[in-house]
């Protein structure tokens, strides 16, 4: 009689700690605008801004931290253009490094610290980069995917501060890798 308790027990206390733990897909929301064809997930204390007359088609942002975000921008592409065409991960990687988030004159420096490049479960081709962005006056780390998808590019740019990185590296990585267009 003992032995069964002793068991119930642990199976009890085993259970509690396995729900107790965190991992990057907790506390996240999934967005979905299915009239430009694309989702993601997003931490549950973040909030939607406007982006009427904002160049992001979607933006949102943390409640107290609010310089941490992320974003979805949609360009046009020449029809039939693939990521393969525009190059590999890192020359692609490189080159949104000096238009896009570190131009010329912007004051900002730009290192790419990863590029890789993934498919989803229906074959469609997505770059990730990393970058170490430092601004005047602090240093921020940005996560980016693109896909290409009836000739448009979708870029998720997911973005934090120095001081929070370490702490949500692993959930601001698989918001990003949580980007799938369609």
């Amino acid at each position: 009689m003992l032995k069964r308790i002793a068991a119930i027990l642990l199976v009890a206390v085993t259970v509690t700690l396995t729900s107790c733990s965190t991992s990057p897909t907790s506390g996240l929301t999934s967005y979905v605008d299915s009239y430009d064809g694309y989702r993601f997930l997003y931490p549950n204390e973040w909030i939607e801004m406007d982006a009427t007359n904002l160049t992001p088609d979607a933006i949102f942002h943390d409640l107290i931290e609010r310089s941490e975000n992320v974003s979805v921008i949609i360009n046009p592409v020449p029809e039939g253009q693939t990521l393969a065409d525009l190059g590999t991960p890192t020359e692609v990687g490189y080159e949104l490094s000096k238009r896009a988030i570190a131009p010329e004159g912007s004051d900002r420096v730009a290192e790419l610290i990863d590029a890789e490049s993934r498919q989803d479960e229906d074959g469609k081709t997505y770059y990730i980069f990393e970058y170490a962005v430092q601004l005047p006056d602090r240093l921020r780390h940005n996560i980016a995917s693109i896909a290409i998808s009836r000739n448009k590019l979708f870029t998720l740019n997911v973005s934090t501060t120095d001081r929070r990185w370490k702490e949500i590296q692993d959930k601001l990585r698989f918001v990003a890798k949580s980007f799938f267009v369609y």
